[in-house]
């Protein structure tokens, strides 16, 4: 499990293939200067509740990640999260689009071991 971590101060736990793919968009959204929220659900753990960042260029982001190996890419993932990034509610997580067999496009059976 990696944690997003924004100015410091906000954390977030999210499974290392996840952050992955989130850290893929919202680089390349600030490649481009493009301002965004990013909005996601708390554990109960936590308390609960939903958190949203303002995410711009200037803003600190630190992406930790528990596991030492880079997950393989699902594009289509990439692209639905990007989608979000653009639409006015921001970016949220999506679950991962699957190929037409009910497997993740990309699978890896490193990461999914019932494969």
């Amino acid at each position: 499990m990696g944690k997003f971590i924004y100015e410091g101060t906000v954390k977030s736990e999210i499974e290392d293939r996840a952050l992955t793919h989130l850290q893929l968009v919202i680089t390349a959204k600030l490649r481009r200067a493009e301002p965004f929220s990013f909005s996601w659900r708390e554990d109960a753990s936590v308390g609960g509740g939903r958190t949203t960042v303002w995410i711009h260029p200037a803003s600190s982001l630190v992406f930790k990640y528990f596991g030492s190996r880079q997950p393989s890419i699902n594009r289509a993932w990439v692209e639905a999260l990007a989608f979000t990034a653009n639409a006015p509610s921001g970016l949220h997580m999506v679950p991962e689009p699957q190929d037409a067999s009910g497997v993740p496009a990309s699978a890896d059976p490193a990461d999914h071991p019932h494969l």
